[in-house]
């Protein structure tokens, strides 16, 4: 009997046991989150972050779409819409060679260069800018290379000035090197005919004065994917009729306030002289024309840049004065 008793006692614990098995089972089952709403929450989180990168990526896109357009705007770029000039074989022929005589105005200004200024404004033409302003624009003439552009180019660089550099054809042919560095280091790289006519410009038919534009423009086009704009006649020889055939291909005819006698490479003037010269002609809008294969030039273009801003002058940026 007292067996039996035992049995049974240990029969009802084990049910008690069993039963506290389960309610402990079932108390833990509840407190679990279930497995398909955990990996949903897990899979919103990670969508979220995602949709907050993907605006993220967004906003540095949009960010540098800004600053690319602002770099080209920067860089020189201008794209012009001359008003085309109608019967350009009426307009006068006669050949003119640009030079400026000794008057000067209050700001020494070379009084020509502002009465032609005004006179063939319709061309889309400078001779010099005619602001009050002391800011002076650089231009080089590379009719060829003779050694000295890597050093202006290093110069400008050093001082971080912008110049404009007229180029013919076979320049760029001969060195795409530099043409390729005056545009990357944002200079102006400006259109200088084919041949460089010796008799000047309006010695050529007009289909012949196009082709000398057009063909350099084409050229540096097709091989520097740059777009020219600005012009410089050779030896300065114009007419009424150039003027307006440079004008009907788009591009505007810069002449310059200052010039000398730099380009005999035999013959080269005197750096204290040259540098006092160009110091002692410098006027608000000046235009310099200086030409790259003068070993002078080359060697005062830093200590001219420095004696210009002592006076309290830019350097200016040509492109600034056409947007």
């Amino acid at each position: 009997m007292k067996k039996l008793i035992r049995a049974g006692f240990c029969l009802v614990l084990l049910l008690i046991v069993l039963l506290v098995l389960v309610a402990l089972q079932h108390v833990l089952e509840k407190k679990q989150p279930d497995k398909k709403d955990s990996t949903e929450t897990v899979t919103e989180s990670m969508d979220g972050r995602a949709d907050d990168a993907t605006e993220a990526v967004l906003e540095t896109e949009t960010e540098t779409e800004t600053e690319t357009e602002t770099e080209v705007a920067q860089s020189g770029v201008v794209t012009l819409h001359n008003a085309m000039i109608e019967n350009v074989e009426g307009l006068d022929n006669t050949s003119q060679g640009w030079g400026m005589g000794p008057t000067r105005d209050e700001f020494n200004r070379p009084v020509d260069a502002l009465n032609y200024e005004e006179k063939f404004a319709p061309y889309s033409v400078d001779f010099i800018k005619n602001t009050e302003e002391k800011v002076v624009y650089l231009t080089f003439d590379e009719g060829y290379e003779y050694g000295m552009t890597p050093q202006i180019l290093d110069t400008l660089k050093e001082k971080n000035a912008k110049a404009v550099f007229f180029v013919t054809k076979p320049y760029a042919e001969a060195d795409p090197d530099l043409v390729q560095r005056m545009i990357d280091e944002g200079h102006i790289v400006g259109n200088h005919t084919v041949h460089h006519p010796s008799d000047g410009m309006p010695s050529l038919s007009i289909a012949d004065q196009t082709a000398e534009i057009m063909e350099t423009d084409a050229y540096i086009k097709e091989n520097f994917g740059y777009s020219m704009y600005l012009f410089r006649y050779p030896t300065g020889q114009f007419s009424e009729q150039s003027l307006a055939i440079v004008n009907n291909c788009n591009y505007r005819s810069v002449f310059w306030s200052f010039a000398y006698k730099d380009w005999d490479v035999n013959n080269q003037p005197d750096e204290t002289e040259s540098l006092n010269l160009l110091m002692e002609k410098l006027h608000p809008g000046a235009i310099y024309l200086l030409h790259a294969e003068s070993q002078t030039n080359a060697d005062i273009l830093g200590s001219f840049i420095d004696q210009v801003r002592a006076q309290g002058y830019e350097i200016g940026v040509y492109s600034d004065t056409l947007q």
